[in-house]
């Protein structure tokens, strides 16, 4: 028997219920390049039906990761091929306004390849991370490996914790998400410290 899904992700059940991992891959894969769809909350659902023993928590995981890498390459294409001129005609209708999507892109511009993996877990800049990476011209290969890297910590976050706390995950969320994006860019900035540390100690060798 499935287990009741707390507050938010209860209107989840029955479509996790009926279809399963391909609701996982489904909802994940069409948000990640700009339809408003409940990605992350199919996730958090998906890990607790995996903590009752409903579904394969490493199944989940795997299926998540595939299509939210796979669907911000659509995003990156669709930037890259459509370009602003895309972005601005059809964007309205995924809530990606031209001013909404002018902020993000020079935020984007600013940050570069870091924010790729660091706005997967930013609401709204999840939906258009891969449509703002190809309209800036970022190369593919470069966004990729961010792209790759920011999918693994999101969908290794939340499908464990869901995994974990079961029908508490609602109000771990809520708690977690306060503070995320301030570790993710803490984190970001040590590392990237580090390397120039590193780069730094380098060139003063003889």
């Amino acid at each position: 028997m499935a287990p009741p899904l707390p507050g938010p992700l209860a209107h989840l059940a029955p479509l996790l219920g009926h279809y399963g991992y391909w609701a996982v891959g489904a909802l994940v894969f069409v948000e990640d390049f700009g339809v408003p769809a409940p990605g992350e909350t199919i996730l958090l659902a998906a890990g607790v039906y995996a903590g009752a023993g409903r579904l394969n928590i490493v199944a989940v995981a795997a299926i998540a990761f595939v299509a939210a890498v796979a669907g911000d390459n659509i995003g990156y294409l669709i930037g890259r091929l459509g370009g602003r001129a895309f972005v601005h005609r059809w964007g309205r209708y995924v809530f990606l306004t031209p001013k909404r999507f002018e902020a993000a892109e020079a935020f984007f511009r600013r940050h570069g390849g870091k924010i790729v993996t660091v706005a997967r877990f930013v609401e709204g800049l999840r939906q258009a991370n891969g449509i703002i990476a190809g309209t800036t011209g970022m190369h593919w290969l470069r966004f990729l490996a961010f792209n790759a890297l920011g999918a693994a910590l999101w969908v290794g976050l939340w499908a464990t914790l869901a995994y974990l706390v079961g029908d508490h995950i609602t109000t771990v969320y809520d708690e977690i998400s306060r503070y995320q994006l301030y570790v993710v860019v803490a984190v970001a900035a040590l590392v990237a410290a580090f390397v120039v540390r590193r780069l730094l100690r380098r060139r003063r060798e003889p």
